[in-house]
C-alpha cells in the first residue's frame, strides 16, 4: 500500500492551513506540525501554534509542535549576526529553508513515517522530461515566487516535497478557501518577511543579541577623501542613498562596505554598476555538464534575472559574467541560476 502521509509545515498562517485542505483533497494523509523557531518572540509563537492546533482540530488531523531553537540559533540567528558583522548583508530565510525547513523537518518527517513534506511556499515542483529528474520552478506568479529561497534544496530531496499552492496566483483564492470553511486564519496578516525581527529593525535586534555596539567610523570617498563619520557600518547596505549624513556635489550611494578599516566608502550612482560576481558554497539541482554554462542569473529577492555566463571554478565556487551591468551586487545575498523556462539550476552565496 502506497505511503501517502505527509508532514504539513504550519506556522499558523492562512497559506500552510489552506494546503492542509489542499493536501486532504488530494487524497493524503496529513500531519500538521508548527516548529517554535525563536525564544525572543514568545508570544508570536505561541499564538501561532494556537492558530495551528484550531485549524488541525477543524480539519480533524494530528497535530505536533517540535522545538527547533537551539538549531535555529546555531545555523539561522548565529550566521546572521556573523554575516553582518563580516559586513556582508545575509538572507536568513535562504538559511532557515536549508537548514530547517528542508533539513530538520525531513529528519522530524522520517521519524513519523511520512514519505513527503510539504509547506505552504509558492513555487513548483514538478517532473522534468528534458532534464530526467524532479526540478524547482518559479512559481506562476512572478511577484509571489519564492524560487529564490528555495535554491539550497538537495535534488534528491524534491521528489518528496509537495507545494499545495503552486498552481495559484492570487492570495484572494487562498483566502476564499479558507473562508468556505469558516477557518480562524482567513483572514490573518501575513507574517514579516524575517520573522525574528517583526519590526524590521535589525541594527536593534543586533545590539540586543550580539552585544554589538555602533564603532564610528569614517565614511569616505573610493579616491580616499574622508566626507564624514558613520555609526557602525552595520547600519549601512550596498546601494543606500538615504541616511548618509553627508553633503556633495552629487548624490551618493554605499559602494563598499571595509570592516576591516571600519569605513563605509560611497560612489556614484554610476559606481554601483558591475558586470561580475563570484559566489561559493554552490548547490547544483541540474548537475552542470560542462564547466561554462549560459543561463539567467537573479541576485537579489526583488531583482530581476538576467542573461549570464556561469563559469564553474574549484572548490564550490563559481565567477558569474553578466551580458549587463546589474546595480548593486551585494556581499551575502545569494544568486540562484535559471534556465529560459524558470527552472531553479541551482544557487549560491555572493562573496
Amino acid at each position: 500500500m502506497e505511503n501517502k502521509k505527509v508532514l504539513l509545515g504550519m506556522s499558523g498562517g492562512v497559506d500552510s492551513s489552506v494546503s492542509a485542505i489542499l493536501l486532504k483533497e488530494m487524497g493524503y494523509e496529513v500531519i500538521g506540525c508548527t516548529m517554535k523557531l525563536w525564544e525572543g518572540e514568545k508570544e508570536v509563537t505561541e499564538k501561532s501554534i494556537e492558530d495551528a492546533k484550531k485549524v488541525c482540530k477543524i480539519l480533524g488531523i494530528e497535530h505536533h509542535v517540535i522545538d527547533l531553537q537551539d538549531k535555529f540559533r546555531c545555523n539561522v540567528i548565529n550566521t546572521f549576526i556573523k554575516e553582518y558583522q563580516n559586513a556582508n548583508t545575509p538572507n536568513p530565510c535562504i538559511e532557515c529553508n536549508k537548514y530547517i525547513k528542508f533539513g530538520e523537518f525531513f529528519e522530524q518527517a522520517d521519524k513519523l513515517g511520512c514519505k513527503y513534506v510539504a509547506t505552504g511556499h509558492y513555487s513548483r515542483i514538478e517532473y522534468s522530461e528534458k532534464y530526467g529528474q524532479y526540478v524547482l520552478k518559479k512559481a506562476r506568479e512572478e511577484k509571489k515566487d519564492q524560487s529564490y529561497f528555495l535554491y539550497t534544496i538537495s535534488k534528491e530531496k524534491l521528489s518528496r516535497i509537495i507545494f499545495p499552492l503552486q498552481n495559484y496566483t492570487s492570495k484572494d483564492e487562498i483566502r476564499e478557501i479558507a473562508k468556505k470553511i469558516d477557518l480562524p486564519v482567513a483572514e490573518k496578516k501575513d507574517s514579516q518577511e524575517i520573522c525574528f525581527i517583526p519590526d524590521g529593525n535589525y541594527t536593534e535586534f543586533l545590539k540586543t543579541y550580539a552585544n554589538q555596539k555602533n564603532k564610528k567610523g569614517n565614511i569616505i570617498l573610493k579616491d580616499g577623501t574622508k566626507l564624514g563619520e558613520h555609526q557602525g557600518y552595520i547600519n549601512y547596505t550596498i546601494g543606500q542613498r538615504k541616511g548618509l549624513g553627508i553633503s556633495y556635489k552629487e548624490p551618493l550611494y554605499v559602494i563598499k562596505l571595509d570592516e576591516n578599516k571600519n569605513q563605509v566608502i560611497v560612489g556614484t550612482e554610476e559606481d554601483l554598476y558591475q558586470k561580475e560576481l563570484q559566489g561559493k558554497n554552490i548547490n547544483w539541482i541540474i548537475e552542470p555538464k560542462n564547466k561554462e554554462i549560459e543561463c539567467f542569473a537573479k541576485i537579489r529577492y526583488r531583482a530581476k534575472e538576467a542573461k549570464a555566463k556561469v563559469i564553474i571554478e574549484d572548490n564550490n565556487s563559481v565567477k558569474v559574467k553578466f551580458e549587463e551591468d546589474q546595480r548593486a551586487i551585494t556581499k551575502g545575498q545569494s544568486v540562484v541560476f535559471y534556465d529560459e523556462d524558470g527552472i531553479v539550476l541551482g544557487g549560491g552565496k555572493i562573496i
